[in-house]
């Protein structure tokens, strides 16, 4: 265990190619350090930094390399979620080899697994793993939801090695129905890109898991809501839940966040990883340049 909390705000990171479509180390690294200098509370790899498009070997050189930028930061979350029990501990048993202090794991995608096989694909991660783990129900994105009472199960079994995100919809009522649940101690991560981040909060949320695109916002946000500032919390929440809402997909969320990164210096290139582009068009990146200057204002105006 490495005692290091993980809440606040936890910035997914994204993951730069070079021209000829391997892994663009230093613009990874350069972003983690970005990402603290900007404030956040910790970094985690995630659906948006396209793990499902990666190999294993890229898999664990981005873990390695997100984990050695963070030591002595902040968190640093691995995502290990895999399509078979065998690869997921395997990513997890990595990720606590190169300092990893929680995993995060969604359940697998492409077969729709019982409560109870998936009792047993978590709690075998936890064990591999050997640090927290933050069971993701991505199904907003791809996948099924996981039901309140398996989530409430491996919290009663695993009450100080467990986090979630919640993705299913409604997003705030299933917040609910999971804190009710767990008696009020299941700790919960936002995770969609804070455009519900005050209301996971106000129902109880630990803090919120985002891309790092808007970490200049979504810290000041989180900054706000922890020191009962609505009023500014709700200027900042209005242009960044209306660039959020832009983004429908897992793909169109990638081309945006890297289209982001590339406009503020971060990446030199916006490439992602085919066969899907994104699917955004040139007037939907002209309205994300129009609801960056006002969330630039909200931001500024405090």
């Amino acid at each position: 265990m490495t005692g290091v909390e993980v809440a606040g705000v936890v910035c997914v990171v994204q993951t730069p190619f070079l021209d000829d479509g391997s892994v663009d180390a230093d613009t990874f690294v350069r972003q983690v350090e970005w990402l603290f200098d900007n404030g956040t509370d910790g970094v985690a790899i995630g659906m948006v930094s396209e793990v499902l498009r990666l190999s294993t070997s890229e898999r664990e050189e981005v873990a390695a390399l997100m984990c050695g930028a963070a030591a002595g930061r902040g968190a640093a979350v691995v995502s290990v979620g895999a399509e078979s029990t065998h690869t997921a501990v395997r990513y997890a048993r990595h990720a606590n080899a190169v300092g990893a202090d929680a995993v995060m794991a969604t359940p697998p995608a492409l077969s729709r697994a019982g409560d109870d096989e998936l009792f047993a694909y978590f709690s075998a991660i936890a064990e591999a793993a050997q640090v927290p783990v933050i069971v993701q129900d991505a199904s907003g994105y791809v996948g099924s939801a996981l039901s309140i009472d398996l989530q409430a199960r491996l919290h009663a079994e695993l009450p100080d090695r467990v986090l979630f995100k919640p993705e299913a919809h409604p997003i705030g009522p299933k917040l609910t129905q999971l804190l009710e649940a767990t008696g009020g101690k299941a700790r919960v991560l936002e995770g969609t890109g804070g455009m519900y981040l005050i209301d996971s909060f106000r129902r109880g949320a630990i803090g919120s898991m985002p891309a790092g695109d808007l970490v200049w916002a979504l810290v000041p946000l989180w900054r706000a809501l922890n020191a009962g500032d609505f009023a500014t919390a709700y200027r900042i929440a209005g242009p960044l839940a209306q660039m959020v809402s832009l983004q429908t997909s897992l793909d169109s969320f990638v081309a945006i966040e890297k289209y982001l990164l590339m406009r503020q210096g971060i990446f030199p290139s916006a490439a992602m990883r085919g066969p899907v582009d994104g699917g955004v068009d040139e007037r939907m990146y002209a309205e994300i340049d129009r609801l960056e200057a006002l969330l630039r204002e909200a931001v500024a105006h405090d």
